[in-house]
């Protein structure tokens, strides 16, 4: 089974970035969709982006164009998320999935909390 650990979370202030990352252990990222999600308080969690096993990108949801970019290293076997123009609003816990393509997710990852605070 695998394990997914985030990392990259922290406090940043508004207009900052952050790069999260999705790493795995015990089994290759390379054959699977990883997806990237975010649950703020008090509210349902929201699809970000998903990166198929061809390198293929499908981005979710009416964000700001551009805040989010979803890549993968193979030879890290780990998929980042970058944040660009962080707001308040995206003070979050960030959270990385993976499954046989996306919208089909098998294991999910802890998470990381983002907290954009001036």
């Amino acid at each position: 089974q695998s394990q997914l650990v985030e990392s990259g979370g922290g406090l940043v202030q508004p207009g900052g970035s952050l790069r999260l990352a999705c790493a795995a252990s015990r089994v290759t990222l390379d054959g699977y969709s990883i997806g990237w999600f975010r649950q703020a308080p008090g509210k349902g969690r929201e699809g970000l982006a998903c990166i198929r096993s061809d390198g293929k990108i499908e981005y979710y949801g009416p964000y700001e164009k551009g805040q989010f970019t979803i890549s993968r290293d193979y030879a890290k076997n780990t998929v980042y998320l970058q944040i660009a123009s962080l707001k308040p609003g995206d003070t979050a816990v960030y959270s990385c999935a993976s499954g046989s393509r996306c919208q089909i997710w098998d294991h999910w990852g802890q998470g990381t909390q983002v907290t954009v605070s001036p």
